[in-house]
Parts: C-alpha cells; sequence; structure tokens
C-alpha cells in the first residue's frame, strides 16, 4: 500500500471514530481530497456557520449540564455529518425535545435574560427539521432515528417567553442586542473567532465526546460564562487518550487565518488550546456506588 493510500484510509479511519460515518463514505471524502490526515473531519468554511455552532455548543453545555447523559451524547447528539457548507446531526431519540427546548431562544424572566441561542429559527426541511438564523445561509439540519417523529416543542408560559415563536422571521431586540455584543466582543475579537473554531469542530465530532461519557452518566460539557468549554467525566476513557484522539482528530490544527499565541502552549495537563481559545479535559473520581475504584488522569 502506497503512503498516500495508506493516509487516505488512516484520514477515513479517524472520521469514523469521530462522526460516526461509513468508512466508505470518509474514504470517498479522502480519496476527493475533502479531508486528510491533518484534518480528518472537514471544517465549516463559512464564518456565520462556525458561529452558529459555537453558540449551539455554548447554550447546550450549559443546558444540559447535570442532565442524564443518555449513552454518551453529551450535547443530545449521536452522528453528525460535517461539510464545508452546513452540518447534519443525528438527534439521540430520548434528548431531542431537551436539545430544541435548550437551544432555542427565550427570554426568563426568573433567570433575568436571553437563554438559548440568540436568533434561532427551526423550520422544515424534508421529513427533517433544520436549525437557521434570520439573514443567514448557516443551517444545521436535524436527523432523529425515527421518521415520523414530531419535536414536542415548548411553548409560552413560566415565565417564559419563546421569542422563536413570536418572531419567526426577524430578530427580536434582545436577540439583535447579543449578537451585537458579542460582534465587539472584548477588544479581543481573534480569540472569540478561534473558540468559534474550537466549538464547532466539537459539534462535529459527537463520538469522540460520546468516549467521555461511555460509561454512565457521570460527564459533563459546561462553560465559563459561553466561552471556553470545560470536558468533565469519570470512568470509560482516560484523560490522555481522550485528549490524544481529540489532537489526532485535528480539533486543534490552527487554520491559517488564526494567529498562534503564546498561550496556545498548555499550562496544565488536558487543556487544549488554540489561537488563545481552549478546551480542558477533566477526568475525576468516580461517585457511582456501583463502580470499581479506578485511576483518574
Amino acid at each position: 500500500m502506497s503512503r498516500r493510500t495508506d493516509n487516505r484510509h488512516r484520514a477515513a479511519t479517524i472520521c469514523r471514530a469521530a462522526t460516526g460515518l461509513a468508512h466508505r463514505t470518509c474514504l470517498g471524502w479522502a480519496e476527493a481530497g475533502l479531508i486528510d490526515h491533518r484534518q480528518p473531519v472537514p471544517d465549516a468554511e463559512d464564518e456565520a456557520q462556525r458561529v452558529l455552532e459555537s453558540l449551539m455548543v455554548a447554550a447546550l453545555a450549559d443546558g444540559l449540564r447535570e442532565s442524564d447523559h443518555r449513552d454518551g451524547a453529551l450535547l443530545g447528539f449521536t452522528c453528525a455529518r460535517p461539510a464545508r457548507t452546513g452540518l447534519t446531526l443525528g438527534l439521540h431519540p430520548a434528548m431531542a425535545d431537551r436539545v430544541l427546548a435548550t437551544v432555542l431562544p427565550r427570554i426568563d424572566e426568573y433567570y433575568g435574560g436571553l437563554c438559548g441561542v440568540p436568533g434561532l429559527r427551526m423550520v422544515p426541511a424534508g421529513r427533517s427539521w433544520a436549525l437557521t438564523q434570520p439573514g443567514s445561509q448557516a443551517a444545521v439540519r436535524l436527523l432523529h432515528p425515527d421518521p415520523d417523529w414530531r419535536p414536542v416543542l415548548p411553548e409560552h408560559g413560566d415565565g417564559l417567553t419563546q421569542l422563536w415563536r413570536r418572531n419567526r422571521h426577524r430578530l427580536h431586540p434582545a436577540e439583535a442586542a447579543e449578537l451585537g455584543r458579542r460582534a465587539d466582543a472584548g477588544g479581543d475579537p481573534g480569540s472569540v473567532s478561534a473558540q468559534d473554531w474550537l466549538n464547532s469542530r466539537l459539534l462535529r465530532r459527537p463520538r469522540l465526546l460520546g468516549a467521555a461519557g461511555a460509561a454512565h452518566g457521570s460527564a459533563n460539557v459546561y462553560t465559563h460564562g459561553g466561552g471556553d468549554v470545560v470536558v468533565e467525566w469519570c470512568c470509560a476513557v482516560e484523560r490522555d487518550e481522550l485528549e490524544r484522539r481529540l489532537r489526532r482528530s485535528g480539533l486543534a490544527q490552527r487554520p491559517g487565518r488564526i494567529a498562534e499565541r503564546l498561550r496556545d502552549q498548555p499550562w496544565f495537563p488536558g487543556e487544549i488550546a488554540m489561537g488563545g481559545a481552549f478546551v480542558t479535559l477533566r477526568r475525576g473520581l468516580c461517585s457511582a456506588s456501583d463502580a470499581a475504584p479506578r485511576r483518574t488522569s
């Protein structure tokens, strides 16, 4: 086998392990030059697509924190079909309605502000559904294992105003203000852009995240105010091994448009940094009464 053929199979194997796609699909992408062993999962080319996916990760990470993550679906998805111009995600059937209730935007009178992904709207896409934003070509298509599935969508009430129901084709002022604040964030827009790359890549690798929750439900993904992402779990995969798999999948492969930062060198084990953005892996002690003692990373 030639080195070129070997690298194609290597890229396809990593792609399959990260996304859950068939090996022949990933191999076809490698042969077509869409992926390689350095970046074996397709990135979103458009910034608006990356931002949409990044906002979904931030909303789901905090909204599903401390939830019962079924079958390791830490963000509610079991598989992905990533493309340069879009993304299709497979919903875990037991978490599908919860995922939608978490990402669809709403005003929470008790929480004191906007929750969910600002501007997110749900539209039919054939026999499935897509998440979009007004005025943008970015979209995430959702697939459910039951072709006849119809989501149970949240209603107004209990201090919640569902903005996606009230403003179907335009932004609510609270959504426009939040997106504007994000665009003007902090004086270091490069780090925001880098975090969007990292978050988008995480969403496109659900099978790798799933390894952290493979043993039982004691696993979480969360953020610090919507910024860096933290993956926290016990049992199942060792921290060093999960970091190796994520790095091998191209998670921290720095795009040419993202400037290298001094802070890109990890400060402690389990930190994956790129362009001033971070994903942190934390494996702790297991509190499950039926779990055998295991060494922590």
